[in-house]
């Protein structure tokens, strides 16, 4: 196989933050412990006024993704793509 060095790409990010929009939506937690092969450790959980469980996630061409505790958000040509906080501060670093 043929080795590649990623490039170098400005993108926008931020460490994901309840209550700032950064999301694109939440799905209700009782759902998401129903996907098979879902790791669920350190899933985001918002608790509603109504008691329900969500978990915010972002959707890309990859589909749906949920969002862990200390993940960033990257917004790169119009998608938003979820990067664990372990990877993003080796995969970029701040302008």
């Amino acid at each position: 196989m043929k080795q590649y060095k990623r490039t170098s790409l400005m993108v926008e990010a931020a460490q994901y933050e309840i209550g700032k929009g950064m999301e694109d939506g939440f799905r209700l937690y009782s759902q998401v412990i129903t996907n098979d092969g879902l790791v669920l450790d350190g899933l985001v959980k918002v608790e509603r006024e109504d008691g329900s469980i969500v978990c915010p996630y972002v959707r890309n061409r990859r589909g749906v993704v949920f969002i862990r505790e200390r993940d960033y958000i990257i917004c790169e040509e119009g998608e938003k793509h979820v990067c664990g906080e372990d990877k993003f501060h080796q995969r970029f670093e701040e302008m």
